[in-house]
């Protein structure tokens, strides 16, 4: 269990999984584009995820409910896909970032409830 809740372990997967989603999705561009967006999905996501892990922890010890951790994941990777896309030139912008936004807000739910699980027995005491 130890890996669920691994920094590393978290940045590395969202680092490569929509990295190469950007880069896929950017594939239809004249080169060097979809190269370009995958890079700067990666780094977004690699930064992201762990901006967005540490705000649900933060969050979640401080509200009970699913809802404002995701939220909080969701409004995170809204604002840093959009303005660093935007700055960056994306040209398939839509295709890039759909992706990544609901798996951060996928990602927002299911690690809220696995840290409610994890920290349910110290609140009842």
């Amino acid at each position: 269990m130890a890996v669920l809740h691994s920094n590393i372990a978290h940045v590395l997967a969202g680092v490569f999984l929509m990295g190469g989603w950007a880069f896929i999705a950017n594939l239809g561009h004249p080169w060097p584009a979809a190269l370009i967006a995958g890079l700067v999905q990666g780094a977004i996501t690699g930064t992201m995820t762990f901006f967005i892990k540490k705000a649900l922890e933060w969050v979640a010890q401080r509200t009970t409910g699913v809802l404002p951790p995701t939220l909080a994941a969701s409004t995170i990777s809204a604002t840093m896909l959009t303005v660093i896309h935007t700055l960056a030139g994306t040209p398939a912008f839509w295709a890039t970032v759909i992706v990544p936004f609901t798996v951060a807000t996928i990602y927002g739910a299911t690690y809220t409830f696995t840290l409610r699980r994890s920290f349910a027995p110290s609140r009842a005491q």
